[in-house]
Order: C-alpha cells, then sequence, then structure tokens
C-alpha cells in the first residue's frame, strides 16, 4: 500500500517558523540552498515516498532533547540504491543486533543522568532517536527531521504543532556518513557527535567545525602499529587494506610514522568490496609467495574473512596477522571455524573498552511489556522469541494482515533476556556502546555548563540560570568545545579540536582447550604510551616467542649493512669490517676505525690494545740472523788466526799487513753490529746500533779504499821518474788516511745523535693487531748523511779499483777490492727500495741482512782467495810468484 499526502500545503511552505534558534549569520548561497532543499525533503521524504516508515525511531521527551541517529536497518545488497516510485517495504528491514545495544546505552546514559542530582539539575534530558538504515540519503533525511522538530505526520497542522528540533545529534556510524551529515549540519551549528567515525580527515576545523567524536583518529591507530612494529622487530611487513580512505590512509600513515626507522611493505595488496571473490584470492597468493611473516591488516571484516577462507584452503597458517580496530574484535571472525586456524594469534589494536555499572542488568531487564512505545524492541523481541506482542498498534510491521508473523503466537510474558546470548546482550566488552555513553556525558556536560549559574546559597534542582528552551546549538558547540569532566568511570574527557585523547585497547585472539578462538586483553594505548604485556601474548605460532619478519636478519656485530642495489633498504648484506675497524651493535650501517694505539679484535667486535712487536732473538728469522751473524764473525776470527799465524809470508805482508788486520778488524764489527738490531730496542740501543753500523762500514771502506790508492801509487812509481811518489803513501799515511775517513763519520754520527738521536716508538702506521718497536729516526737528514759517506766512499773505491784492475801483478788486490766494492755497491742499492717496502720488524731484517750480506762480501772477496793460497797452496804463496808477470 502507497500512503500520499491529502494536502498540498505540505511541499508549498517551509517550516521556518520552527527554526527560530538558527544563527543569523549570513551563510553561503550554496549552503543556503543546500539547506532549504533539505528542509524541504525532510517534509517530503518523511512522508513513506521511499518506503522509510516515518515513525521508526525511539522518542522520550524532555526539557532538552538530544538527538540520537543509529543504522539499526540496513537494506540488503540487492535492494540497495533502488529508489523508484513502487512500495519499498522491503527496503531497511534487516534488524542489526549491535546498533541495538549503541541505542540502550545512549538511554541507559541519559536515564542515568537524570537520575544524578548534580549534572543539569532540575533539568529532565530526552532523547530523540531515528533509524538511519546504513544510507547517507536516509541518515540525511533523518537528521534534518531531527534538527526541524518535524513529525513523521504529513499533515501541516500536526507539524506546526509539533516541538522544536534537537540542538545536538549523536550519530555518524560510518566516515563518509558524519562527513554528509556535518556539512549538511554545519550550515545550522547543530553540533554532531560521533562514536565510531574514525577517519583524520574530520579532524580539519575548517571543514568540519561542528564535529566532535569519542573514538580517537586513525592517526593515533597508525601510530600504535607502527609502535608495535618497531617494539617487535618487524622490518619487512605485508599489507592488505580497504581500497578506500580508511585503509589506504592508514597505511600511509603507517608508513609515515615508520619512514626512518628501517620498516618496509614487501607488499600492498587492496581489497574491493564489489570484486571481493577475485581481490582475496590475490591478496592470499601475495602473503603465501611473500617472506613478509607479519601482515597487516586494514580493512573490514567482511573483507578479511574472505581473505582467510582463501589461506585456509591454501593451508596457510604460519603468519602473524595485525589488525585494525575495524575487524579485531570481530565476533564473526572468531566464531568462524574455518577461519579460526588462519587468524590464531591475531594481535589487534580495538576501540577502549570499559564497564558501565548496572548496563547488564539493565539490558537483560528490557522487554516490550515495560516498553510499549518502543519499536526497536518490538521487532528484536519477536525475533528472537518468534512470538508475536499482543495490542501493539495497527502501524506497526506485526499487525500488518499481510505480514508473515501475524501467523507467530502471541508471546507470553514470560520471555526473557537473561537466557539470550548475541551481540546486542553481550557487555563483557563494550566499545562503540561505550563510546555512545561517553557522547551523551559530554552533550550532558556541555548543556549544564550552558545553563549554569554562580554558586548561590539558595539554589537548588528547580532553579536554572535561564531557560531552557534558548539552549541554541550554535552556544552548545561552544561549550563542547571546553568540555573537561571526569565521567562515572573515573575517566578524563576533553576535546582537541573535536578529537579525544587516543585511548586503545591491544588484544590478542589466543586459542582455548577446546580450539576455539577467545579475545585477549594484553594491553592498552593512551595517548602517545603503548603499554603492552608481550609475556601474555599468544603467537600465530602457538608460543610465546616473538615470530620474526625481516628481508635480511640484523647484521651481527662485527659486520655492517650494505644495501642491495634497486632492493629496499630492509633488504641488505651484511659485509664484515675491515681490519682496524669495529662495530658493537647489531645492524650497524657503519664500521668504526679503532684509535691508533688499539686493532680489532678477531670478530671486529671491539678495539684491543696493540700487542708490541720486534725482532726478537726467540723467533725463528731473529735466530736464522743471529747465526748468521755470528757464523760470519767466527769466520773473520778464523781469517784473522790464519793471517796473525802467516803474517810473515808475502801473501799476508803483501800491500801493508796492518790495513789487512784493521779490515778484518773492522769486519767484526760489521758483524757484531747487527746483533744490535735484534732484541727490544731501548734509547741506547737505538743510538749505538746506528752509530755502530756507520762507523764500522767506514773503517772497513776506508781500508779497503786505502788499500787500492796504495796499489795504484806502487805501480806509478815503477815507472821512471815517479820513485818519490810512494813517500806520500807510506804506512804512517795510510794509517792516518784511514783515521781522517773514520773520523769524518763520527762526527756526523755525534752531530746526529745529538741534535735528534732515534728514538724507540711503536710504528702505528703499520696496520695490524701487533705494532712494530721500531727506532724512529726523528732526523731523516742525519741517517741519509751517515749512508750518503759510506756510499761517497764505496764509489770512490770502486772506481780507483776498476782502474787498478789490469794491473800487471800475478797477484793484484785491486781485482778482489773491485769485487768486493761491486757485491757491496750491489747489496745497498737494493737495500733502499727492499726496506721502505718493507713492514714492521722486517724493515730491521732487511737492514741486518744488508750489513751481513755486504760484510760477507767484503770477506770472502778480499781474504778467500788469499786465505787458499795461503792454506792449500803455499808454494804460491812466494814473493817470485806475486811479483810474475
Amino acid at each position: 500500500m502507497r500512503l500520499t499526502c491529502s494536502s498540498s500545503a505540505h511541499y508549498n511552505t517551509p517550516p521556518m517558523s520552527r527554526l527560530s534558534w538558527f544563527p543569523t549569520r549570513r551563510w553561503p548561497a550554496s549552503s543556503l540552498l543546500l539547506l532549504l532543499v533539505g528542509l524541504q525533503a525532510v517534509h517530503t521524504l518523511t512522508c513513506p515516498r521511499w518506503g522509510t516508515p516515518g515513525n521508526r525511531g525511539l522518542f522520550r521527551d524532555g526539557e532538552i532533547v538530544i538527538g540520537g541517529l543509529f543504522h539499526v536497518h540496513y537494506t540488503p545488497p540487492a535492494m540497495d540504491n533502488d529508489f523508484t516510485d513502487e512500495p519499498r517495504y522491503k527496503e531497511c528491514t534487516v534488524l542489526e543486533h549491535l546498533p541495538m545495544q549503541y541505542i540502550y546505552a545512549m538511554v541507559f546514559a541519559v536515564e542515568e543522568i537524570n537520575r544524578n542530582p548534580t549534572l543539569l539539575p532540575g533539568i529532565h534530558l530526552g532523547y530523540h532517536i531515528r533509524d538511519s538504515c546504513a544510507s547517507h540519503p536516509w541518515a540525511t533525511q533523518a537528521a534534518l527531521s531531527l534538527v526541524s522538530g518535524d513529525s513523521s505526520s504529513c499533515n501541516p497542522k500536526d507539524i506546526a504543532e509539533d516541538s522544536k528540533g534537537v540542538p545536538l545529534i549523536i550519530g555518524g556510524a560510518s566516515s563518509k556518513t558524519a562527513m554528509v551529515l556535518s556539512r549538511v549540519l554545519s550550515p545550522l551549528s547543530v553540533p554532531l557527535m560521533s562514536y565510531q567515525s574514525s577517519c583524520p580527515c574530520l579532524s580539519d576545523r575548517r571543514q568540519f567545525p561542528n564535529f566532535f567524536r569519542t573514538i580517537p583518529s586513525d592517526i593515533y591507530q597508525a601510530r600504535a602499529i607502527a609502535s608495535l612494529a618497531l617494539y617487535f622487530k618487524w622490518t619487512w611487513i605485508g599489507a592488505v587494506v580497504a581500497n578506500d580512505d580508511y585503509g589506504l590512509v592508514a597505511v600511509k600513515l603507517f608508513q609515515e610514522e615508520t619512514q626512518g626507522s628501517g620498516v618496509c611493505l614487501a607488499f600492498l595488496e587492496t581489497l574491493n568490496r564489489p570484486n571481493i571473490a577475485s581481490d582475496a584470492r590475490r591478496a592470499a597468493l601475495a602473503i603465501k609467495a611473500s617472506s613478509a611473516k607479519v601482515i597487516l591488516v586494514f580493512s573490514w571484516y567482511t573483507e578479511v574473512r574472505e581473505v582467510f577462507l582463501q589461506l585456509a584452503q591454501m593451508n596457510v597458517t604460519d603468519r602473524q596477522f595485525i589488525a585494525s580496530e575495524a575487524w579485531s574484535t570481530s565476533g564473526n571472525l572468531l566464531q568462524n571455524p574455518v577461519t579460526s586456524k588462519v587468524a590464531s594469534g591475531v594481535l589487534g589494536i580495538a576501540i577502549r573498552s570499559s564497564p558501565i555499572l548496572g548496563f547488564e542488568n539493565y539490558i537483560r531487564s528490557l522487554t516490550p511489556f515495560r516498553r510499549p512505545d518502543d519499536d526497536f524492541l518490538t521487532e528484536f523481541w519477536e525475533q528472537e522469541f518468534a512470538c508475536r506482542i499482543p495490542d501493539v498498534s495497527a502501524s506497526t510491521p506485526s499487525a500488518n494482515m499481510s505480514d508473515p508473523r501475524t501467523s507467530l503466537p502471541l508471546c507470553s510474558g514470560e520471555e526473557s533476556l537473561e537466557v539470550v546470548d548475541n551481540l546486542f546482550t553481550d557487555t563483557s566488552q563494550l566499545r562503540q556502546a561505550y563510546n555512545v555513553y561517553l557522547a551523551v556525558y559530554a552533550a550532558a556536560h556541555a548543556i549544564h555548563n550552558r545553563l549554569a549559574c554562580p554558586a548561590t546559597p539558595s539554589r537548588d534542582r528547580s532553579s536554572t540560570c535561564s531557560s531552557t528552551k534558548d539552549v541554541k546549538p550554535a552556544e552548545l558547540l561552544q561549550h563542547l568545545n571546553e568540555v573537561n569532566f571526569t565521567t562515572p568511570q573515573g575517566e578524563r574527557l576533553y576535546f582537541q579540536g573535536g578529537d579525544v585523547p587516543p585511548k586503545y585497547d591491544l588484544v590478542n585472539w589466543q586459542k582455548t582447550p577446546e580450539g576455539s578462538l577467545k579475545l585477549v586483553l594484553i594491553g592498552h594505548v593512551d595517548g602517545h604510551d603503548v603499554h603492552l604485556n608481550d609475556t601474555a601474548v599468544q603467537w600465530s605460532s602457538g608460543s610465546l616467542q616473538v615470530p620474526s619478519s625481516v628481508c635480511s636478519e640484523s647484521c651481527p656485530p662485527g659486520t655492517r649493512v650494505a644495501s642491495r642495489k634497486g632492493e629496499p633498504i630492509c633488504c641488505f648484506d651484511c659485509i664484515q669490517c675491515a681490519d682496524g675497524e669495529i662495530s658493537n651493535t647489531t645492524g650497524s650501517s657503519n664500521c668504526e676505525r679503532c684509535p691508533v694505539e688499539t686493532w680489532s679484535n678477531v670478530e671486529r667486535t671491539a678495539c684491543i690494545p696493540r700487542q708490541l712487536d720486534f725482532l726478537s732473538f726467540n723467533e725463528t728469522l731473529g735466530i736464522t740472523l743471529t747465526t748468521v751473524a755470528v757464523s760470519g764473525t767466527m769466520a773473520t776470527t778464523a781469517v784473522f788466526v790464519v793471517f796473525l799465524y802467516y803474517r810473515h809470508t808475502p801473501v799476508v805482508r803483501a800491500n801493508n799487513c796492518e790495513l789487512s788486520f784493521l779490515l778484518l778488524l773492522s769486519l767484526e764489527l760489521c758483524f757484531l753490529c747487527s746483533l744490535l738490531f735484534i732484541g727490544r730496542p731501548s734509547a741506547w740501543a737505538c743510538r749505538f746500533q746506528q752509530a755502530a753500523f756507520g762507523i764500522s762500514f767506514v773503517l772497513s771502506v776506508s781500508c779497503l779504499q786505502v788499500k787500492t790508492i796504495v796499489v795504484l801509487a806502487a805501480f806509478r812509481s815503477a815507472r821512471p821518474g815517479s820513485g818519490a811518489l810512494m813517500k806520500w803513501f807510506g804506512p804512517g799515511q795510510q794509517r792516518g788516511s784511514v783515521c781522517v775517513f773514520t773520523c769524518i763519520q763520527i762526527i756526523i754520527c755525534i752531530i746526529w745523535l745529538s741534535l735528534s738521536p732515534p728514538e724507540p716508538r711503536p710504528d702505528f702506521d703499520t696496520p695490524g693487531l701487533k705494532v712494530t718497536l721500531k727506532c724512529a729516526m726523528d732526523s731523516v737528514v742525519g741517517f741519509s748523511l751517515v749512508l750518503g759517506y759510506i756510499g761517497l766512499l764505496a764509489c770512490t773505491c770502486l772506481l780507483l779499483a776498476f782502474l787498478a784492475r789490469k794491473l800487471p801483478d800475478n797477484f793484484n788486490e785491486a781485482k778482489l777490492i773491485t769485487f768486493s766494492m761491486l757485491i757491496f755497491c750491489a747489496v745497498w742499492v737494493a737495500f733502499v727500495p727492499a726496506y721502505v717496502s718493507s713492514p714492521g720488524k722486517y724493515a730491521v731484517a732487511v737492514e741486518i741482512f744488508a750489513i751481513l750480506a755486504s760484510s760477507y762480501g767484503l770477506l770472502f772477496c778480499i781474504f778467500a782467495p788469499k786465505c787458499f793460497i795461503i792454506l792449500l797452496r803455499p808454494e804460491k804463496n812466494t814473493k817470485k810468484h806475486m811479483m810474475a808477470r
């Protein structure tokens, strides 16, 4: 049956007389047009043209009435958005149990406030609650009906006699609905207080200046989840979100909160409700294929259920899901046996819960026999107990003769909600219902502040400072911004730009011994602080061990992170720190160089003091060089003894035997001075070793040079007219020349060692745990002069010996000197690059080797042929043989 209005005047005269409390400010033309069209729609649409019964609601009058808007019914999907001129009695017919609980939370709060002697004393608060049918158009129509004070009648006379509209509405079950209602009500300055709209966009006071809510913004939910990810060190997370503002904005906020913390999204899958079957399968395949073990889901429970069903079919049960508040407490998922094996261990953010004292008894005691005008309760009762309430108004669906419920038996009156267990009667965890409860108290405190009088002794419940009829929405809007009170539960409530301080519960889906899932409270979020009892969490594996979800395991101490090219920062390789560098923390991005006096340990985790190293007599190299040096000393001593024994033979006496003995003595010193370079360097050892080295070799080369000069002079004096030449190279002159050459070196050494002597110092420039303790030469000039002087004498000696090599003598010592000086010069020319390139103590070994090699070269080249003749060819040790040509 289609109902029509009996008078056309209803469509021609807008009820402006009932809007005397509207603000007098000038509105933009677009807002004014929207308002006038909306108000006209109230009178048009309140009639059942769209099929919504005009009297569907719960009403209780009072001196001040607040409005409520809840989606108690919804339209089946096949009927949605199908507006025609045909009768639409099947629209908005499916009753939801949970919004019923919200309605009676509001009613309970109003009745509790009316009994409170300190809050709104002398004021009787009322309520007008309507059904939005989970539809934006119907929510708009119901909201305008509430604020205009319109009735469901199509008779203008009834409209004129109706009471004024509500100054505030509690409603807006979804963010989109709240946006629409806030924009519609904003020109009227009517506050809209939502208990469930969490979109961050609603915090914009420029767009929604009249919007308030008792649920935190999703910004804080994303922050809390980001804090959990960082706390449990989850850096590789998959995300499945609803393809709408709720999911996309939430995951964007999550990424912003974790930016710079090393958290990456392994994948991001979106779910569209029209294509939920294919989208759920695609998301399930992505979850199965990904190495991410933790999956973040910002979506609605209906979409999550489809994803879980797909995962159950694929037997993917080892993922840890992080739930947003939209499905973290969903009873449908908790009680679903198919999805329970996938959903075990879910860790979720939930709207905070709080008990309301007396509310459970209030719900259980409800009965339509004591509330005959409560259409919502009557409908619920008839569905729950499969009976019909007697003597109900003919306007109710149950009185319609064509309604199938007319065949139901009459209710006996003995039915009770004490035995009913569903979402309506379950008060174990009041979340949205508690938000509705808080909204009512916030409205009551705002009204109380508006009507408050200065404290006077004569004030009682029957007196007020201003008339209750003068409570305008704009004034109430102002007082709502200033509300700050303590709830009956002891909670402090105030608004920050329309938002309440963020508070959440942390919940965990845990398996019971029977195999079902239960919701366990494991912590809470208070502002920016997250309080979590992590030992009470039961993870998806069924254990108390926190699951790991990383692309790459954290680099252990001793290594550093090396990013992989073209991959997220969470995917990396671990590179061991170089020698001399350490990292003592997990996941270090770089290695720190150790101070010069320390070096890295084998694990590269700590700097340890460097060990002093030097060429010692106990190591193999030291023993070898010592043996060679001692052997050279013994060989020189043996030659000295042989020469001493055969000192009267021509071979020994040839070319000044005193110089030969002096040369042997200098070679003894050369072999022995090499031992000064072995062992731990000391201040005196560093000074003496260089002086002994320089003086010993100058003495040796000086002897050879004088010998060479004598040979040349001897043969030159044999020429006619040159007899006087040898008087300048007699024995005394030879000894004096050797002394002069040697004294020059002694003077150089004294000056050097006096001004800048070598000192024992660790060679920190050489890498490695062991640092060589060596004689550091602060003055390179002094050492260079010592070596340069030796080199000058050696080169001069080599040149003179080379000139005398072909002199006509059967035994020409100049040849031997030439060979010995060639070896000497070759050794010391090779010494310079070898010494510079040798690290640590090996540089010392190179210098010792050069000393020994050159000493052996002089010893064998000069004295080996003579010893051979003396010992093995004595027949050649004659003056005649030596003078033969």
